[in-house]
């Protein structure tokens, strides 16, 4: 089986469950044992990084607050930080080259103090397979796999995510199932 680490996955038209219709999740680990990724499409419009900040009784960073992503329904409770890695930091993976995920606070202090990393997205909570769902679903055509792509990660407006992450390569999104037949 080859990893999915580091690829979008962009839920199709077939996609069953409502809380991923339209959404591109970007792949942060995949082995037999299951997959693990980060939906990098959808802004929380209840919390804000500016609440984590207060809440953190961290400093407030100068220019724009990035907002918190959902990451997806998996331990909303807990934060990740995607980011590229102009920062290094001994507390994160490689997901692909260029592209780290971590857990440290000290990162997002970090972030908060304007000497974290330029682009990144701070997520609550994140998508689950277990061994073979994944691999089922993709089956089913309730996913795209592309390659993933830093442009659509961290600079491409949430609204457009979607369509721009297919389009990249050549695929438009939105008749995905008109195109797609089975034998």
């Amino acid at each position: 089986m080859e990893s999915l680490a580091g690829n979008f996955l962009i839920s199709t038209p077939q996609m069953p469950d409502p809380r991923f219709q339209e959404q591109v999740i970007y792949i942060c680990a995949h082995n037999e044992e299951g997959a693990m990724g980060l939906v990098i499409n959808n802004p929380n419009p209840e919390i804000t990084l500016l609440d984590v900040f207060h809440g953190s009784s961290l400093p407030i960073p100068d220019g724009p607050i990035e907002p918190v992503y959902m990451g997806g329904p998996v331990e909303v409770d807990a934060g990740f930080i995607l980011y590229s890695t102009d920062v290094e930091d001994r507390y994160s993976v490689e997901v692909q080259p260029g592209i780290h995920l971590s857990r440290d606070t000290r990162l997002l202090e970090d972030i908060s103090l304007g000497r974290g990393p330029k682009e990144y997205l701070f997520m609550l909570g994140y998508a689950g397979w277990g061994s073979g769902q994944l691999e089922s679903e993709l089956v089913d055509n309730s996913w795209l796999t592309v390659p993933a792509d830093a442009e659509v990660l961290f600079h491409t407006p949430v609204e457009q995510k979607w369509r721009l992450a297919a389009l990249k390569f050549g695929v438009d999104i939105s008749i995905f199932g008109d195109i797609i037949g089975y034998a």
